[in-house]
């Protein structure tokens, strides 16, 4: 069975965790490790050059995935650009999940409050 390998910055909704264990047959949730989470969160905007960044995350999925497990990408559109191509090339299946906002509206004396709410739908591969 595949692990899901998660690169990005917040927790799996129980909605999401559900949705993989069934949909895409997970045996393991696996998180990044802190330093690296921080790394990913974090992409310095002034950097021309993702050459060097990207290179913690290479070693780390050498050494943790395997071919034909998963990996949730979602982040910074050219760091998860350059990970989804590395991860392809590594038999690895890149994710990312898709929502549906939900509108609610309510109305506070004379104001109109909008509130947004994100469900999820499913998993889609890259």
């Amino acid at each position: 069975m595949p692990n899901l390998h998660l690169f990005f910055s917040h927790r799996l909704t129980d909605a999401q965790k559900e949705d993989a264990l069934k949909s895409l047959g997970i045996e393991e949730f696996v998180y990044l490790p802190p330093d690296l989470q921080q790394l990913f969160s974090n992409v310095p905007p002034h950097l021309e050059s993702l050459d060097e960044y990207v290179r913690p995350f290479v070693e780390y999925l050498l050494e943790v995935a395997r071919p034909g497990d998963y990996i949730l990408l979602q982040g910074d559109f050219g760091l998860v650009y350059r990970l989804v191509e590395i991860s392809k090339s590594l038999g690895l299946i890149p994710v990312y999940a898709t929502t549906r906002r939900v509108a609610l509206e309510r109305q506070e004396g004379k104001k109109n409050i909008k509130l947004s709410a994100f469900e999820h739908v499913r998993f889609r591969r890259y």
